[in-house]
């Protein structure tokens, strides 16, 4: 898998959500000095179930990456994901692709 690609757990939330903030900063840290267009892939595509916990890591490594000038593409996720992105209005914050990495 890419260096810039984090592939997230099948349930982010409280009890994954440290691992996974770890793997995504070190993923940000690896584009800092990349010269071309700077974008951290974060593969949902086994992700079934986000909560506040979860959320609040993907703003946070959403918040981080914009501190470098990179953007946050999320590939893969579920429709449920989709909603949950949508209803807490946090869907702008991200690209959003439907498939996932090849």
């Amino acid at each position: 898998m890419d260096a810039n690609v984090v592939k997230a757990p099948t349930s982010l939330g409280i009890e994954t959500r440290a691992l996974f903030r770890r793997q995504a900063l070190a993923a940000l840290e690896s584009l800092r000095d990349a010269t071309a267009a700077r974008e951290l892939v974060i593969d949902l595509s086994t992700t079934r179930a986000v909560d506040s916990a979860g959320l609040g890591v993907l703003v946070l490594v959403q918040r981080r990456a914009a501190e470098v000038r990179a953007s946050v593409r999320l590939v893969g996720a579920s429709e449920e994901v989709r909603f949950l992105l949508v209803m807490t209005r946090l869907d702008d914050r991200f690209i959003l692709d439907s498939a996932p990495p090849s």
